[in-house]
Parts: C-alpha cells; sequence; structure tokens
C-alpha cells in the first residue's frame, strides 16, 4: 500500500515552506521534549550536543546510521514550549543555501498540533526532503505511541511521495 504524502506548499512572507502537520494526545510540554530533549529526540531521529544557552548545538542524525557526522543548528527562536526556529548550512554545501525549520505548537483539549515547516527553495530537493520529513515525522509519532519503528521504511516513503513533492515545488 501506497504512503500517502502529507505535506503541503505555503508561502511565508514571500518564501515557499514544506509544512507538514502531526497531532498528538499529549499535553504541550511532553510533545516540546519530543522535539528537544536529546534523549527523547534520540528515540525518533538523532540527538544533539552543545549548550542551546550559546544559540547554536550540533545535531547528529543517528537514525541515519553511527557515522553520519553532527550539523551546526543555530537557534534564532526558542519560545518554550510554543515555537523553535532553528537554521544550519544545506547539506548540499551551496554556498548561502540553508536549511530553515520551524516548529510550533499549539495545544487544544488535551491534543497538541505540532506544524513543522522547512523553507523549500527548489523541486528537486523537495523530492528529497519531503519523503524525508514525512518519514521522521510519522517515526516521531510512532515513537510517541510506543510502536515498533522498524515498521517505517525511507526507500518506501521516497517511492512512494518524491514526485508529488517534486511537482509541488515546480
Amino acid at each position: 500500500m501506497a504512503i500517502a504524502p502529507t505535506g503541503r506548499r505555503e508561502e511565508r512572507d514571500g518564501t515557499d515552506y514544506l509544512v507538514y502537520t502531526r497531532r498528538f494526545a499529549a499535553p504541550i510540554e511532553d510533545v516540546w521534549a519530543a522535539i528537544t530533549d536529546a534523549d527523547r529526540l534520540s528515540r525518533w531521529i538523532g540527538t544533539w550536543e552543545g549548550d542551546p544557552e550559546s544559540g547554536e548545538v550540533t545535531f547528529f542524525m543517528t537514525a541515519e546510521g553511527d557515522d553520519v557526522p553532527g550539523q551546526a543548528y543555530q537557534i534564532d527562536t526558542c519560545d518554550r514550549p510554543r515555537r523553535l526556529v532553528t537554521r544550519a548550512p544545506s547539506p548540499s554545501g551551496v554556498a548561502d543555501d540553508e536549511w530553515v525549520l520551524e516548529l510550533d505548537l499549539d495545544d487544544e483539549d488535551g491534543f497538541t498540533t505540532l506544524t513543522f515547516a522547512q523553507a523549500m527553495s527548489d523541486a528537486e530537493m523537495a523530492a528529497d526532503v519531503g519523503p524525508g520529513w514525512d518519514y521522521y515525522l510519522d517515526r516521531m509519532v510512532a515513537a510517541e505511541r510506543g510502536d515498533d519503528l522498524d515498521d517505517i521504511v525511507f526507500d518506501q516513503y521516497l517511492a512512494d511521495q518524491a514526485e508529488y513533492y517534486r511537482s509541488a515545488f515546480a
């Protein structure tokens, strides 16, 4: 069965973003911890080292293997437990190309909604990154529920979703 993409293109202040939403039956502080606490983050994507108070941490995508190098992320906004905005040089190495990530949390009636957005510069980047964020956000949901993450396979996301994201940003 194909895995349907959940991201959408959205313009914010003249910049295109790829935006996802996930809803959790959990308090906002718990979801905040899932995206900011190094131990909780490691359940579904990676971990970080450093002092967030300095405005920068080094992030390691441990879900992609043991030898993945760390990436410095600047923390632009940290409004606990509602908003986190970070940026880092693009892994592509293209000068002046940044990954800008915006994570917003909203709580209502015992549920917390995470809106995750990444500034998206082109269709080919979207074809790779789009399925990746669906994959990782689904891993986050599964980790928070206590489900087995081995059932979530990135190659299936890429095969099922790349063309959708490429078209959305063409």
